[in-house]
Parts: C-alpha cells; sequence; structure tokens
C-alpha cells in the first residue's frame, strides 16, 4: 500500500538513508521535507566510501571532427574526362580471370596449354579464336599516354580506347612490366586530350576517403566510393606488391581505373581484388602512386623496367631471433629489419662486405621493417648509383656503402644469351631460384630448376605461353638448376632445330613449352 503525505510518496524507497528522512518528516510541510532531506543526507555522507580514480586507465575518447559526408559530384565532373575504357582483342589461350594475378578466390587463373601436352592421340584441329576483354585506364598527358594494368592487355593483338564521350582510338602498348602488374599506352589525337596527375601515396592514410572510376562489367564510366582500408598490402602476387586495400566497390573491368583522393589526385590503380563469388565484398587493392610513376616513367622513356640488384637473401626476424643476436627490442613490439641469410658471390653486397647475420635496418636513410620492404627498396634504387647501407653487425651499428647493379647485369641477364645460331632471342630473363623466390612461389628446398623473372613483350617466349614465375626444369630431357646450364642447353638444342621443348613448373604443375623461333605454329599446344 502507498503512503502519502505532502505530495511525496515514501514507499518504493529502499536506500535506508532516504526512507529515514522522509519518515521523519510525516506531517511537515513540502519545503520544510526537502530542508531535511538533504540535510539527513549530508549527515549521513561521511559514512559513504569515497572512491578515487586518480590511478585508473582511462578509456580511449576519440576526438571526431564535426564535418559532413563528403560530396563527390564536383570532383567526379572534373576527373570523368581523363578515365577510358580499354578494349583488347584476346587469342583465346591468353585469357585469364580480368581481375588478374591478385584476385583469390573468385576463379581460376587461365592456364594456356590443354592436357595432355604434349602427347595428343591424334591430330586435332586447333581454331583460334578472338575474345574481346574489357578494363579500365586513365590519361596521364596531353599527348594521349595511358596508364593501365598489364593483365588488361597481355596477349592483345589490338587495343581500343574509348574515351568519356564515347571517341574509340586505336592505341599502341609502349611497354608492360608483369612484376608490378602495370602497363603503358598511347593513342593519337588531333588535339590535346584531358589528363590527370599522380599525387603522392605516400602521405594517405587508412579511413581517407577514395573514389574509384572505371568500366565495371563493361559499364563505362562507373564512380564507387569508400576508404582505404589498410596500407602495404602483400598479396603475394610478385617480389613487388605493395597495395591499398579499399572497400570502394570494384569488380570485373575496373582493373587499371583509377582511384582519387578528394583532391581530385590518383593515388592509386585499382587491380585485383579478393572475392569467393566473383564480385565485390569490400576488399579491393590498388597499386600506390608512388610505384606507378616509377614504373611508367621508365616505361615511357625505354619501353622496359630496370631495377636495382643487392644480392642478398633475407629473412624476418623472430623476437627469438633478436635475443640471439643482441637486438635491442622493446617488450612486445616485433623487431625490425631483414636478417640476411645469404649474401651471393661477387654480387654488389659481397663487393661491399655484407655478411650472414648482419640485420639490415635502413637503406639510404629508409627504414627497413622486413625482407618485403627491402626488395622494395632495393628495387626503386637506380643502377649504378652508390646507396648507403645501415646494418647491426654483433649488436653494434654501422654503414656500409653500396654500388647497386641492375637486375639485368647479374644471372637473371642470362636471358640475353639464349639465342639461335643468327642470334634470334627468346627473350627471357633468367634467375638462380633463391630462399627468397621459393617463399614468394611456395616451393620446397626439393624443387630444383631456373626462375624465368621477366619475359620480353612480343618475344618467341612470350608468343609460346611462358610467364615471369615459371621455373624451367628442363630443357628437353636434359635437367637444368642454375641461369648458366639453362642457356647452355637452350643454345644447344637451338643448333639442330629453331624450336625447343621446355618443361617448367607452374603453380604447382608440370607443363610442356614449345619455343619456336621463327615464329612457327605447328607446334603441339
Amino acid at each position: 500500500m502507498r503512503e502519502q503525505k505532502s505530495g511525496i510518496q515514501v514507499s518504493g524507497i529502499h536506500n535506508p538513508l532516504y526512507r529515514k528522512a522522509f519518515q521523519a518528516c510525516r506531517g511537515v510541510s513540502t519545503p520544510r521535507v526537502l530542508s531535511a532531506m538533504i540535510a539527513g543526507i549530508a549527515l549521513n555522507a561521511a559514512a559513504l566510501p569515497v572512491l578515487s580514480y586518480a590511478d585508473t586507465p582511462s578509456a580511449i575518447q576519440p576526438q571526431m571532427q564535426t564535418t559532413t559526408i563528403p560530396n563527390f559530384v564536383n570532383l567526379v565532373k572534373q576527373v570523368k574526362p581523363a578515365v577510358v575504357s580499354i578494349t583488347a582483342m584476346l587469342k583465346d589461350d591468353e585469357v585469364e580471370d580480368e581481375e588478374g594475378p591478385g584476385q583469390q578466390g573468385g576463379g581460376m587463373q587461365g592456364m594456356p596449354f590443354p592436357f595432355p601436352f604434349p602427347f595428343q592421340m591424334m591430330p586435332q584441329q586447333h581454331q583460334r579464336q578472338t575474345i574481346e576483354a574489357r578494363g579500365s585506364g586513365f590519361l596521364i598527358s596531353a599527348d594521349g599516354y595511358v596508364v593501365t594494368n598489364n593483365h588488361v592487355v597481355k596477349g592483345a593483338t589490338k587495343v581500343t580506347v574509348t574515351l568519356d564521350d564515347g571517341t574509340k582510338l586505336p592505341a599502341k602498348i609502349v611497354g608492360r612490366d608483369p612484376k608490378t602488374d602495370l602497363a603503358l599506352l598511347q593513342v593519337s589525337s588531333k588535339t590535346h586530350l584531358p589528363f590527370i596527375e599522380l599525387g603522392e601515396s605516400d602521405h594517405v592514410l587508412p579511413g581517407e576517403w577514395v573514389v574509384a572510376v572505371g568500366n565495371p562489367y563493361g559499364l563505362g564510366g562507373t564512380v564507387t566510393a569508400g576508404i582505404v582500408s589498410a596500407l602495404g598490402r602483400d598479396i603475394g602476387d610478385g617480389p613487388y606488391n605493395n597495395f591499398f586495400q579499399i572497400d570502394a566497390p570494384i569488380n570485373r573491368g575496373n582493373s587499371g581505373g583509377p582511384l582519387f583522393t578528394q583532391d581530385g589526385k590518383v593515388i592509386g590503380v585499382n587491380t585485383a581484388i579478393y572475392s569467393p563469388n566473383g564480385g565485390s565484398i569490400g576488399i579491393g587493392f590498388a597499386i600506390p602512386s608512388d610505384v606507378v610513376k616509377n614504373v611508367v616513367d621508365q616505361l615511357r622513356r625505354t619501353g622496359h623496367v630496370v631495377r636495382g640488384y643487392l644480392g642478398v637473401e633475407a629473412q624476418r626476424i623472430s623476437p627469438s631471433m633478436a635475443s640471439a643476436i643482441g637486438m635491442q627490442v622493446a617488450p612486445g613490439v616485433p623487431p625490425a629489419g631483414a636478417l640476411v641469410a645469404n649474401v651471393t658471390p661477387d654480387s654488389p653486397a659481397a663487393k661491399a662486405g655484407l655478411k650472414s647475420g648482419d640485420v639490415i635496418t635502413a637503406l639510404n636513410d629508409k627504414k627497413i621493417s622486413d625482407p618485403h620492404a627491402l626488395a622494395m627498396k632495393v628495387a626503386e634504387i637506380a643502377p649504378d648509383t652508390t646507396a648507403t647501407v645501415d646494418i647491426l653487425r654483433n649488436g653494434a651499428a654501422q654503414s656500409i656503402k653500396v654500388k647497386i647493379v641492375s637486375q639485368d647485369a647479374t644471372g637473371a641477364a642470362a636471358g640475353d644469351a639464349v639465342s639461335g645460331d643468327k642470334g634470334e632471342k627468346l627473350g627471357v630473363s633468367l634467375a638462380p631460384l633463391s630462399e627468397h623466390a621459393r617463399q614468394q612461389l611456395g616451393l620446397e628446398a626439393s624443387v630444383h630448376g631456373v626462375l624465368i623473372n621477366a619475359v620480353e613483350p612480343g618475344s618467341p617466349a612470350e608468343q609460346a605461353g611462358l610467364h615471369s614465375g615459371d621455373v624451367l626444369q628442363a630443357v628437353g630431357d636434359q635437367k637444368v638448376d642454375n641461369p648458366q646450364a639453362a642457356v647452355t642447353a637452350v643454345h644447344s638444342a637451338l643448333k639442330t632445330r629453331k624450336a625447343v621443348l621446355l618443361r617448367i613448373l607452374r603453380d604447382g604443375q608440370a607443363l610442356f613449352v614449345g619455343v619456336s623461333l621463327n615464329g612457327d605454329d605447328n607446334l603441339p599446344e
């Protein structure tokens, strides 16, 4: 039952201090009740425990900027004229998943050699078909240079660029770089073309708004927006992966298209997606513009890319390794640097005095976090340049000067010697199967062979279907385990005929490839 006096309810109050004050004031006017209640609580306040939070950690209190959701209308109006659609006519045996080698889970990468090969039971008429593939790109100069992905135009017999206003222009391939999956095209026009600038990707931060423009599923001029989800993603596509991860929806056909920041600068080239079903699930990858600048500048000048070479095999440093070699690392912080596991004889590293067990911590004053970062930084250095390598040796810091050379001046240049008796080139670049290459390709120590680290565009090797990353294991029936042995075996085979049979390993599967120097099309396929 409720008790009520002067409009103040007593029942339902369970705190003994409050209830005692109320009951003492029955029959008293409301103002006096309130005064008595306050006084009663004050008198008993000393009996309550005093809590102190002076030494208690407080939760993170994010300070949010009071901004509205960005509007991209004006940005899109200004940059869209420089974004193009690309149509490539491909042979059916050159077709791969449009997302390229970086796509995972959305389908199998096309294999150009049907099984069984080359031991077919009877001759078969193989009618080559031409397939139309589409991608995206963007103009970077008024005289018609267009950036796109290598996998968009790889193996193309004809390339057409469609401008935003519908104008179609034939394009020539200036150069391709399979290692970064970039390509440079050029179109001719009687007037200056609208173009956009490459920005500074080093300044990009996770959480930043970005806009993707491209040609998904052939729907030209499509705009999507999202944020940068993460930086420095290595998706296992090659030694020079350093992708932005974004959640702006990109799909088939977006490859090669630009990724813009709000100031209208291109900070990435949309290249790959992670997709269990073939469509966007909010995990896309873009090549940072700083990588694009370096590659495109070289393709524009020479048609190919030259990278620096140091000559070390490096590995990550575990906490136990750090302790064993005397590195000072804060508790819980992963050790930074690249531990030199092996130094290649006669390499720049060997000549400069680098040793197995050294820890490379910086290159030209740029911190090295792991072996992947080291490979990226070395590749960016122009050959014949002297670089400063900071190392830890026996726990002591020191700096060493190293003259970087071109990768093509090392064992990788053995491909230049793979030729016929009249000097015709196969067009492959070979390198030893190093420990780093084994890790990149997922190969066990029992696998032997020679790494094909580059294939020249338009060469007999490319026409035969050889890929960068293939492992050459035998020439005919002769096994090879180093570049020089491979060169000798190929040269010997080409003395008697204009074609050579190679056995390669690709994605764990053994394949035979017939390479013809005079372009014969009658080899088994």
